[in-house]
């Protein structure tokens, strides 16, 4: 006896790819993510390329991890994918403090996030 198959968490026509530990805050990332919500994946992957935020480095991996996934494992069409989701979370905060003067702490909190990509299929329209 086997176990059955996981049910399917995105639809037929789509792909998804998860990042987590990216070592930024959420509202940082978030900003990178909005560049490329709803765009065809070939014009995102241009705009992360030639932006100036260190971060879009990671978003960039996540997208062409999303794009081989649709590829191989899905059997997805990639000239037709576009970007339906991007979508940020919280992950742990690291706790650190700087030593102040008399004998004082202040605090400083190394946020982490994780990043969801889900790409789709459409079909083109003639």
């Amino acid at each position: 006896m086997s176990k059955t198959k996981n049910p399917r968490r995105v639809g037929e026509n789509e792909a998804r790819a998860k990042t987590r530990m990216i070592r930024t805050s959420p509202q940082k990332l978030n900003l990178v993510a909005q560049m490329i919500r709803g765009k065809k994946v070939e014009t995102a992957l241009n705009d992360l390329a030639f932006s100036r935020k260190r971060i879009a480095i990671d978003v960039r991996k996540t997208l062409q991890s999303a794009i081989a996934n649709a590829e191989n494992n899905h059997g997805l069409d990639i000239d037709g994918l576009v970007v339906s989701e991007a979508y940020v979370g919280k992950n742990l905060v690291m706790k650190r403090f700087r030593a102040r003067a008399r004998g004082r702490g202040a605090k400083i909190l190394k946020p982490f996030s994780e990043l969801t990509i889900v790409v789709r299929e459409v079909e083109e329209t003639a």
